[in-house]
């Protein structure tokens, strides 16, 4: 870590307030280990989030839904120790704070205390108001998720694009406007037409995160091994990739085993 990188301002709540306010564009992504993590922090992120996308990336489930408390309270902590600039918020896994304010709270508390993070996010809108009002009267930031929620994609039964009928459409407008007056500091829209996007971005005071929601928000969000190329099978309109560490990574191994297998490695030089 340069001493540039570790001497930069560190980034908060009221930083992201203030980038709203002055028209600067949230930068924001997951990483879920110190190196990952590290190169992220250093290479000038707003926001880091240690997302449950660890289950799909990191552990290779089909969905969101098995990862535990534990296991992101040890991913947190793993990419805390790495961060010396970017604000880190972690997923409430799910079944840690739904239907249960008392369970939320402590939920959130474990990840406070034990990872070094510096907020939590939670998905969903009204159903969930209680947790987050209780984990806030702690003085733990919270970040909001609405639109597609993948924790509920059992319910859903699908990844579509979702508010696309004016009933749901509403439904996220009024639910924005209950995580902003409950005290979240920022929230994310997944997956919802543009359009709506940028409405609730407008009308809420709070910095809104889009990921497959468009140019109209106040930042974006992505996977980070879905932009750096590493994840080859998850291919929506919304994912740019970046890199194509996929390509890299699976050469530079069948290099290194094609030179194991021909004793040019280690060579002359490479020994003691």
């Amino acid at each position: 870590m340069s001493t540039g990188t570790r001497d930069a301002k560190r980034v908060t709540t009221h930083t992201l307030q203030e980038m709203k306010s002055k028209g600067v564009p949230i930068a924001m992504l997951t990483a879920y280990d110190y190196s990952l993590a590290r190169l992220v922090d250093a290479a000038g992120i707003d926001v880091i989030l240690v997302g449950d996308s660890a289950s799909n990336v990191m552990a290779g489930h089909e969905t969101t839904l098995p990862i535990t408390l534990d296991q992101m309270i040890y991913h947190a902590s793993s990419a805390v120790r790495g961060v010396h600039r970017a604000l880190v918020v972690v997923d409430l896994p799910f079944g840690t704070y739904q239907g249960n304010t008392k369970g939320a709270l402590n939920s959130a508390i474990r990840i406070m205390k034990e990872s070094g993070a510096h907020a939590v996010k939670l998905e969903g809108g009204r159903e969930v108001l209680g947790s987050i009002e209780r984990i806030l009267t702690a003085g733990i930031p919270v970040m909001g998720h609405l639109g597609l929620t993948p924790q509920s994609i059992y319910k859903f039964g699908t990844y579509v694009v979702r508010a696309k009928e004016e009933a749901e459409a509403q439904r996220l407008r009024e639910d924005a406007k209950l995580l902003e007056k409950a005290g979240c500091f920022a929230l994310v829209l997944e997956k919802i037409p543009a359009q709506l996007a940028a409405e609730v971005a407008a009308s809420v005071a709070i910095p809104v995160i889009g990921i497959g929601a468009g140019a109209g928000v106040d930042g974006q969000v992505l996977v980070l091994h879905d932009m750096l190329g590493i994840n080859q099978e998850f291919n929506p309109r919304f994912l740019r990739r970046y890199a194509d560490l996929h390509g890299v990574i699976t050469q530079a191994v069948a290099s290194y085993v094609t030179d194991v297998r021909s004793q040019s490695f280690p060579n002359a030089d490479e020994q003691y």
